[in-house]
């Protein structure tokens, strides 16, 4: 949890000031991935709570509700979130625990990456539970298009008829993949990509070597940039890049065998953002994603045509919808590879 905002919030923070007078029962936070909406709605909720926020509007960071929050053990505030994302928190390991004599128990049961209906009906007691010092009740749940059916019926159930005193915080990366009757009862707070210099500005106060590049490639948002940099996703990436480079059958099952444990989202947002650039390569002479691959997306591009490309790129718009929930990754990625060659090879 972040301590402050992240520079470029500022003023939607004071936007989001204009709402507390008359404080709407549900807001979704939505914009791209990667510009600290989840964070943006968690310092929200501690200064919904905070007994002494500043004139700002901030929380004070030094009362004893403040406390509790940054412990999560608020007695008025839930976090309603994937399973997947409780594992990465707390670090446990998927493959299982070893026991006392150093071997491994079972693996165990693999996190779900929705959120369920068990989830949302666990909120009934914390709701019928009178507040802390008769104040405020928050719920953040995220990321919304999470919710799997019968989840998301049974929010909105809740959203129809809110309980007094409760304020509904969502955070949501993907508004189409919501149900229109939710977006209907949430008041929604845009928070867009921050200006390239003042998101550049941030990341070299990081020590991100290469800034310029990463951001390019997360499509401008700083934190997608600042996690990749950290880890191994530049190979990945680049391993999973040379290969569109040469589309062809042997490249794409070759391809799909190596890289089947990485995930499958991240694969399909570094091709869609790719062919965005063969595209714009090809009408406009200009790339926005991928500046090193220049002339590898110029080849390309004088080798394809505008219906194929147009056709491929409606293709992986459609993957995109399904990746979270691949019925096997390997063979996910081989047939997405090899519709992409297609349109180099028609």
């Amino acid at each position: 949890m972040s301590d402050s905002l992240f520079p470029w919030q500022s003023a939607p923070w004071q936007q989001l000031q204009q709402m507390r007078e008359r404080l709407p029962h549900a807001i979704l936070f939505h914009g791209p991935e990667g510009v600290g909406k989840t964070a943006f709605a968690e310092r929200f909720a501690q200064a919904l709570l905070c007994q002494t926020p500043a004139s700002d509007g901030q929380p004070c960071g030094a009362c004893d509700s403040c406390g509790w929050f940054v412990q999560y053990s608020h007695p008025d505030y839930r976090r309603v979130r994937p399973e997947v994302l409780e594992d990465e928190e707390t670090g446990e390991a998927e493959e299982g625990a070893e026991a006392g004599d150093g071997k491994k128990t079972k693996a165990a049961k693999t996190p779900s990456k929705e959120i369920k209906i068990d989830q949302i009906r666990a909120l009934a007691d914390f709701m019928n539970v009178s507040t802390h010092r008769q104040g405020m009740r928050i719920v953040l749940l995220y990321p919304a298009e999470a919710l799997n059916t019968a989840a998301a019926n049974a929010l909105l159930k809740t959203l129809e008829e809110p309980p007094p005193n409760t304020v509904f915080l969502l955070v949501s990366h993907s508004l189409e993949r919501l149900l229109p009757t939710i977006l209907s009862r949430c008041r929604k707070f845009a928070l867009a990509l921050p200006a390239p210099d003042e998101a550049l500005a941030w990341l070299k106060q990081n020590d991100v070597a290469d800034a310029d590049v990463w951001l390019a490639e997360q499509g401008g948002a700083p934190l997608a940039a600042l996690a990749a940099s950290e880890g191994e996703t530049r190979d990945v990436m680049d391993e999973f890049l040379r290969a569109l480079c040469r589309p062809d059958v042997d490249t794409a099952l070759r391809t799909a065998d190596k890289l089947q444990k990485t995930p499958v989202v991240q694969l399909v947002a570094w091709q869609q953002r790719w062919l965005y650039d063969v595209f714009a390569q090809k009408l406009s002479g200009r790339i926005r994603y991928y500046p090193r691959y220049k002339k590898e997306l110029a080849a390309l591009a004088a080798k394809v045509e505008v219906p194929a490309l147009l056709q491929a790129l409606k293709a992986v718009s459609e993957r995109r919808a399904v990746a979270e929930h691949p019925l096997s990754a390997k063979l996910f990625i081989e047939d997405m590879l090899l519709n992409y060659s297609r349109a180099f090879t028609a």
